[in-house]
C-alpha cells in the first residue's frame, strides 16, 4: 500500500478523536492529535496547557500576562501555527499516519496521497456523547459545543481560508451517529484500503 495521510476535521462531540484512534488500530498507522501540542510546547518552551488553549483561539489571557507591553496575541498564535505546520509536514513525510485537526487538510493540500475527512453528528447525538462518553454535565456540554465549534471554525477560516466543513475541501463527510465509533472507523478504513492499495 502506498504511503498516505488521513486528515480528520470534526465537530466537537462527534467523537472524532476516538474514531481516529480506532482507525489507527485498524490500519496499523500512528495518529497524532495531542502529541502535536506536546511537541509545539517543547519547541517553544511553553506549558502544554497554554499551547492547547492558544492554538485555536486568539483570546489567551496567559499570553497577555506574559507579554504585558502589548505583544500582539495574534503573533503568538501565528508562531504556534507555524511550528505546528512544520511538525505536521515532517510527520506525514516520514510514514503513513492520521492527523486530527489543526488545519491539516489545508497544510497538506499539495502533498500526495491525502484523504480529507470531516466527522459530524446531529446536535442531539453530540450532546449525548458529551454527557455519556465525555462525562460532562448537560449545561457544560452545551456551552462547550458552542464555544469549541465557534473557535475551530474561526481558526480554520483564518488560516485555511475556508470553514472546516466546506465540502469543496473534503473527500468524505460522515455522520458518526450513523455507525458509531467502530463502524465509522471500519467505513473509513475500507475507503483507505480501496483508495491507496
Amino acid at each position: 500500500m502506498d504511503k498516505y495521510t488521513i486528515t480528520i476535521t470534526r465537530e466537537f462531540g462527534s467523537l472524532g478523536r476516538p474514531i481516529a484512534h480506532a482507525l489507527s488500530q485498524k490500519l496499523g498507522v500512528e495518529y497524532y492529535d495531542r502529541d502535536i501540542v506536546d511537541e509545539v510546547a517543547k519547541q517553544l518552551n511553553l506549558p502544554v496547557s497554554q499551547i492547547s488553549d492558544a492554538e485555536e483561539t486568539s483570546h489567551n489571557h496567559f499570553f497577555a500576562h506574559m507579554f504585558p507591553l502589548g505583544t500582539d496575541k495574534q503573533y503568538i498564535q501565528d508562531m504556534i501555527f507555524d511550528v505546528q505546520k512544520d511538525i505536521i509536514l515532517d510527520l506525514t513525510r516520514k510514514s503513513s499516519c492520521i492527523i486530527v485537526g489543526r488545519c491539516s487538510d489545508f497544510l497538506l493540500q499539495n502533498e500526495p496521497n491525502v484523504l480529507n475527512i470531516f466527522i459530524y453528528a446531529p446536535y442531539k447525538a453530540r450532546l449525548e456523547n458529551c454527557v455519556h462518553t465525555l462525562e460532562m454535565s448537560e449545561e457544560d456540554a452545551k456551552r462547550t459545543i458552542m464555544k469549541v465549534d465557534k473557535a475551530r471554525s474561526a481558526y480554520h477560516k483564518r488560516y485555511a481560508g475556508y470553514f472546516p466543513a466546506d465540502p469543496m475541501h473534503k473527500h468524505l463527510m460522515i455522520d458518526s451517529s450513523l455507525l458509531g465509533v467502530e463502524g465509522t472507523a471500519d467505513l473509513i478504513a475500507e475507503v483507505v484500503r480501496r483508495k491507496f492499495r
